[in-house]
């Protein structure tokens, strides 16, 4: 025991900060649903300064201009759609279905600000099939 002896107050600070971090990350659901929430509403945020950058940039090219309203509204659309085919039975998911639902929206919105980020950043020059989308500098 003499042994061991010395090691015990290291092994009480050890299992002292291991309970005391696992207690730190504990959250509510309703905590957990609402920081789900705010990731989504801040990705749609972005994502609408991605889309307005682009119709300013673009402003002197009304066709593309009319074709890429319509097809966000569509985007939109597509979106909720999935959204609904990933939950098709609201209030059934239980406590989390919101975070769920958010953490989803989130997704998606983040992979259409990639998308359409490419209208701004453009295409390496000698892409043939770069269509509307200008040629990086």
């Amino acid at each position: 025991m003499k042994f061991y002896k010395h090691l015990l107050p290291a092994i009480i600070i050890t299992v002292l900060t291991a309970f005391s971090s696992s207690q730190t990350y504990a959250q509510s659901q309703t905590a957990m649903n609402s920081k789900a929430g705010s990731g989504y509403q801040s990705a749609d945020k972005e994502l609408n300064v991605v889309y307005q950058n682009i119709l300013k940039q673009y402003a002197r090219k009304p066709v593309f201009v009319k074709k890429l309203k319509t097809a966000q509204r569509l985007w939109v659309q597509l979106r909720d759609a999935e959204l609904a085919a990933r939950y098709p039975d609201k209030g059934t998911y239980g406590s989390a279905g919101p975070m769920c639902e958010s953490i989803y929206l989130e997704k998606l919105t983040r992979e259409r600000i990639k998308f359409l980020q490419v209208w701004l950043t453009g295409i390496p020059e000698g892409d043939v099939c770069n269509g509307s989308v200008k040629t990086k500098s």
